[in-house]
């Protein structure tokens, strides 16, 4: 699930993207729409499911070797972190990296981005903390200070599997040019696994995951002056074996006509609105990619159980 939050995004994005995605033969909404207040909050209840392996399982990953990863990496350097969000995996690398010249978290949202500065500056004092407002996926400009300091990204989550194989190229390619020459990146990967793994941790029996697809709805509601009922549809995530990847859906029950911003849209009984991709990798096949786009795999750590994996990265040259 994407880590990346959109609160502070325009109203009219919402609305151009709802009624876009709805106006599809498939009918889809993007991800990043998840993570208004309640679905921010619905979000860190899913972390803490016994279904749901990534985040706990990451965050085991990145203690185990954040030694390894700060011995090499140079002092003074410049941690940036894509789609920093909270924060809170961060903080087991910057416990181990005391000599950064800066943590520069990037995120779209104000809010998130205050929190999160102000939390560290009392956690880490004295650490330079230069938050950036922005997208991930466009270039970056650190201030003239820094820029020439070796950078440390970071993108954890398995943010990379919420997007389509062009998508996560482009994006492994700007993140190259984004930390230049002798960059490297620290990013976390969901590995393929038994589908009834993911499917229970995508279904779990308390229902979060289900409030949290939902809640789309319920934002469209409130925001767009949307008339979904949301007795009418239902959460629905698959395994799609052909594309290894997980599939979020939110099922019309009944034959229903919806209003969106003046717009009706017409459901039939069992049509699909497509929320989310969750891809997963092999090492062998995340490491071709990476290879693809301008990097040089170096490390790779995994969980006993092979559920997820953490790999370094270096900026081909």
């Amino acid at each position: 699930m994407p880590q990346e939050a959109d609160t502070d995004e325009v109203p009219s994005a919402f609305a151009r993207a709802v009624t876009e995605g709805l106006s599809q033969p498939r009918k889809s909404l993007p991800c990043r729409f998840f993570y208004d207040a309640e679905g921010s909050r619905l979000f860190e209840a899913i972390t803490e499911l016994p279904e749901y392996y990534p985040t706990r399982t990451e965050a085991s990953i990145l203690k185990s070797c954040a030694s390894e990863i700060a011995a090499r990496t140079p002092q003074e350097s410049v941690l940036v972190e894509f789609g920093s969000g909270s924060s809170r995996k961060t903080e087991i690398l910057l416990a181990a990296l005391p000599s950064l010249a800066a943590y520069v978290p990037l995120d779209v949202s104000p809010s998130a981005l205050a929190e999160a500065a102000a939390r560290l500056a009392v956690r880490f004092a004295g650490l330079q903390v230069l938050p950036v407002e922005g997208d991930f996926r466009h270039k970056l400009t650190l201030p003239a200070a820094l820029s020439l300091r070796p950078r440390l990204g970071f993108f954890p989550g398995s943010t990379i599997g919420n997007l389509d194989r062009a998508e996560a190229t482009e994006l492994l390619r700007n993140f190259a040019h984004n930390l230049g020459p002798a960059g490297r990146l620290v990013i976390g990967v969901d590995l393929r696994k038994d589908p009834k793994i993911l499917r229970a941790a995508y279904n779990d029996a308390a229902g979060v995951t289900a409030k949290f697809n939902l809640n789309l709805l319920v934002r469209a509601n409130r925001e767009l002056a949307a008339t979904f009922d949301l007795s009418r549809f239902a959460h629905d995530a698959i395994f799609n074996e052909a594309e290894n990847r997980i599939e979020m859906h939110l099922v019309s029950l009944v034959a229903q006509d919806v209003a969106v911003c003046g717009q009706t849209f017409h459901f039939n009984e069992g049509e699909r609105i497509h929320t989310e991709n969750s891809h997963k990798y092999s090492v062998a096949d995340f490491h071709a990619l990476a290879k693809q786009t301008g990097w040089i795999p170096q490390r790779v750590w995994c969980d006993e159980k092979q559920l997820f994996s953490v790999h370094e990265l270096a900026v081909a040259t």
